[in-house]
């Protein structure tokens, strides 16, 4: 023992002197300037741009990267970006959008007449900047990157000036029309369904003067009659948007006008070598459209990557410091002539597991050497079954079916990779076909297909959805919360008509034992549905559901250094050693379920049992109470149980024996109790394209509570994150996150507070202040339970303590109780430390 924690002490001694000696990043101030320039279908409109300009700080001609931002954004939301990218050794320029910010003129969204042609003139004006390297005169080495709003720039730019030398659109669109009147028969737009809410949403954050989220917590400024009808939108959007919104229908001048700002009208045009970054959790503009764009460009001749990664419109982690790395990388290449490695021509973002250590999710990145499309480089037949079945329209199209709620599923379901799913189906309205348990592991890459019969009368508007179905207490997973919307029209004369359907692309694994499960739904929640009441027939009318696979995505080799296998190994190695010769002792808090159902009570566990789908037993008969003012930490070594415990608490899961109380009343799926809880359990999950305040008022918006009772000024004291929040969380570090999540959780200033691994990636002062937070929190009554794995932080921050191993309850009482009874070890006190690897040996 004491050798390994000498080596520890050594490497971690090693680490703290390296860290002196390296060289901090020079600092980059960026030159705040407005640029005039022309623009409209006459080049009469003088708009003025809001910019700044980051000069590279070691001087010298370098390349340029214009850096633009998301629809309702401004330049302030690309600023660290941007600062990054000066270090990296590029001239960056940012500007607000005409529209947005404090940039004057109208939003457009993005045509040739207007975004574009405001762009050309900033290359123009780049092209004049001594820190500007040059092709030739007035052709700067140029590339342009952006999110959303800003990929779609990138990539109309590209198309339409040829001294653009590299892109990186992320999480943007190819057909405008198409992402917001999809048709997932192939029909078009024409015949496409409204995608209501996200219109609405999109619209709304170019609506006027306080955009997004900010108007929650600020008076709005008095409007004119137009900024009122219109916002800062061009008054042929506004008309347009406003008939659509009516009929809930695409007008041919809808469908025109939209694709006027579509890359799917220009991308063949695009020479400049292209890295296409979109979001698998995305249901504005999912994974088909980069797809579109990827086979567009890669047909011109020009070299094109396309990267799946864990983010999106609807949340998922966003991995910010991967797709910087993946951008510069590709600038590098492309730019600077520096023989960066490129992305391959295909990459995907999986789930790796947990790090053992940090117990934070582990992100694979497999590559393909060529682009399979959507259809994969092979396709696996399920067989599905299920008889023909009645569904309804309701009157009014209400209640409607939920898929994804925009702007709230990726909080709801807990972001990153979680399994949690916020779809639900209304009865009556749906029809669901089902395959038989999977007997091998099966990799879904691209879309599935599927034959389906429809019978009834006149125009028919349906949703369908691929499930994840497992035989376990968890409810079915809907990958990614993407359904397919079409219609089918049933002529005259005729009872039945069929459809192929395309649901959406996915890279999503079924694992042995579960079932895929085809749903097709009347309503959805995000769409436009017809108000008529009517009624239908749904049948499959081939039962063979088509998966495309491509088994040539293999993940690359981490490279990891010998001593980080070393070192778990060697303290395995010791542990045994610990578990072999340690002395038993047991302790008892008492049977809890003698006084059970208490209402004054914060938690009482009872009997709790949960078992993995091989009948190993995840949590083995726990009992413990937790009583009010306590700061409890939850103790055990990896496999102990703690998070699986956790999720019970929260309803995330179901027991398979036993029961849970919160303050009396016991727990289960949305049971109003659980609103007295706060939480953060298996790492944040946030919108990664908007703030960190604008995340905070979303959740709780989402709740439905009065913006009072959130007590933000609390929680923001106690986030510490200062003017960072006002930056999108696409740009926070690890240890940002985290104190954004436990903000998150303080929401409200629940009465009981559950939080796994909260110092996780905090450095050690704020681990200190982080300390002080919880003790102060339980001080003024309420009640706190820790998850962790640092013994000594839990020895200085809580009054009692829980131990688990391997799913049982191994001690439980007041730490001080626990270290005055342990025997004093080498001269010194007992530590927590000791006293856990005592007992935990004695269960052995």
């Amino acid at each position: 023992m004491k050798r390994v924690a000498a080596l520890v002490a050594v490497l971690a001694l090693v680490g703290v002197a390296v860290w002196g000696i390296w060289p901090s990043a020079p600092e980059v101030r960026g030159q705040e300037q407005r640029i005039s320039v022309v623009d409209g279908p006459a080049d009469d409109q003088r708009v003025e741009l809001d910019t700044t300009f980051f000069a590279p700080p070691d001087g010298g001609k370098a390349p340029a990267v214009l850096l633009a931002h998301g629809f309702g954004g401004s330049k302030q939301s690309v600023r660290l970006q941007a600062q990054r990218l000066a270090q990296d050794g590029y001239a960056v320029l940012t500007w607000s959008a005409r529209g947005f910010g404090r940039s004057t003129g109208q939003i457009a969204l993005n045509s040739p007449d207007y975004e574009v042609k405001d762009v050309k003139q900033l290359i123009d004006w780049l092209a004049k900047r001594p820190e500007v390297r040059l092709d030739a005169a007035g052709d700067p080495r140029v590339g342009i990157a952006g999110g959303s709003y800003g990929g779609s720039i990138a990539l109309m730019t590209a198309a339409h000036d040829s001294r653009v030398d590299a892109i990186v659109p992320q999480i943007t669109w190819s057909d405008l029309a198409d992402a917001l009147f999809p048709d997932a028969t192939g029909q078009g737009p024409e015949n496409g369904v409204f995608k209501r809410m996200w219109a609405g949403f999109f619209f709304g954050r170019g609506g006027g003067p306080i955009q997004g989220l900010e108007a929650l917590t600020r008076q709005p400024e008095p409007l004119s009659a137009e900024e009122a009808r219109c916002g800062r939108f061009l008054p042929a959007i506004c008309d347009i948007y406003q008939q659509v919104a009516e009929t809930g229908k695409a007008t041919p001048e809808a469908v025109a006008l939209l694709r006027q700002s579509s890359p799917v009208t220009v991308a063949g045009r695009v020479k400049a070598p292209t890295l296409l970054i979109q979001g698998q959790r995305d249901s504005l503009f999912p994974l088909g459209h980069a797809d579109a764009n990827a086979r567009a460009i890669a047909a011109a001749g020009t070299p094109v990557s396309l990267a799946w990664f864990d983010g999106g419109h609807d949340g998922g982690n966003g991995e910010a410091d991967w797709l910087h790395d993946q951008t510069t990388a590709w600038f590098g290449h492309y730019l600077k002539d520096d023989g960066s490695a490129v992305a391959r021509p295909f990459t995907v973002t999986r789930d790796g597991g947990r790090d053992p250590g940090t117990r934070q999710r582990i992100r694979l990145h497999p590559e393909a050497a060529s682009y399979p499309g959507l259809g994969g480089t092979a396709t696996t037949s399920v067989t599905l079954s299920g008889p023909e079945q009645p569904v309804v329209n309701p009157p009014g199209g209400a209640p409607a079916s939920i898929s994804t709620v925009p702007g709230v599923s990726g909080l709801l379901g807990g972001g990153g990779q979680s399994n949690v799913s916020v779809s639900l189906d209304m009865p009556g309205q749906s029809a669901s076909f089902e395959s038989a348990p999977l007997t091998t592991p099966l990799q879904l890459t691209g879309s599935p297909t599927a034959t389906v019969k429809v019978s009834g009368k006149g125009q028919v508007t349906l949703f369908a959805k691929l499930f994840d179905v497992s035989d376990s207490a968890q409810p079915p997973t809907l990958p990614a919360g993407l359904v397919a919307p079409f219609r089918v029209t049933i002529p005259e004369g005729q009872s039945s008509v069929e459809a192929t359907v395309t649901l959406p692309a996915v890279d999503h694994a079924f694992a042995v034992g579960h079932r895929l499960r085809l749903t097709v739904a009347t309503t959805d929640m995000g769409y436009a549905t017809p108000a008529e009441p009517a009624s239908y027939q749904i049948g499959l009318a081939s039962p063979a559901l088509t998966v495309p696979t491509v088994s040539a995505l293999a993940a690359p080799a981490t490279g990891v250094a010998w001593w980080v296998w070393a070192l778990p190994l060697a303290s395995i190695v010791v542990a045994a050693i610990v578990l072999a010769t340690g002395r038993g002792r047991s302790r008892s808090g008492g049977d809890p379920a003698e006084r059970a159902g208490e209402p004054g009570v914060p938690l009482e566990i009872i009997g709790l049992t949960k078992a993995y789908r091989n009948g190993e037993l995840a949590v083995d008969g726990l009992s413990f109470r937790v009583e009010q003012g306590q700061v409890l930490g939850l103790l055990g070594p990896n496999g102990a149980g703690k998070t699986t415990t956790m999720r019970m608490m929260m309803g995330l899961i179901q027991p398979d024996a036993g029961e849970i109380r919160i303050f009396g009343d016991p727990v289960s799926s949305g049971a109003p109790v659980l609103s007295r809880l706060g939480s953060f359990v298996e790492g944040p999950g946030f919108l990664p394209h908007l703030s960190g305040r604008e995340n905070l008022e979303l959740y709780w918006a989402a709740t439905g509570r009065p913006t009072a009772d959130a007590r933000f000024d609390e929680a923001l004291e106690i986030a510490g994150l200062g003017k960072a929040l006002e930056r999108a969380v696409r740009t926070y570090s690890q240890g940002m996150r985290q104190r954004l999540a436990i903000a998150q959780a303080m929401l409200g200033l629940p009465d009981l507070l559950v939080l796994d691994e909260p110092t996780n990636g905090l450095d050690p002062p704020q681990i200190r202040e982080m300390r002080e937070v919880l003790k102060r929190y339980a001080r003024d009554g309420r009640t706190v339970i820790v998850s962790s794995h640092l013994l000594a932080e839990v020895e200085q921050t809580c009054s009692h303590v829980v131990v688990m191993h391997r799913g049982r309850l191994v001690s439980t009482g007041p730490v001080s109780v626990l270290l005055s009874e342990a025997v004093p070890t080498n001269g010194h006190g007992p530590r927590l430390e000791d006293v856990f690897l005592d007992l935990i040996g004695d269960k052995s």
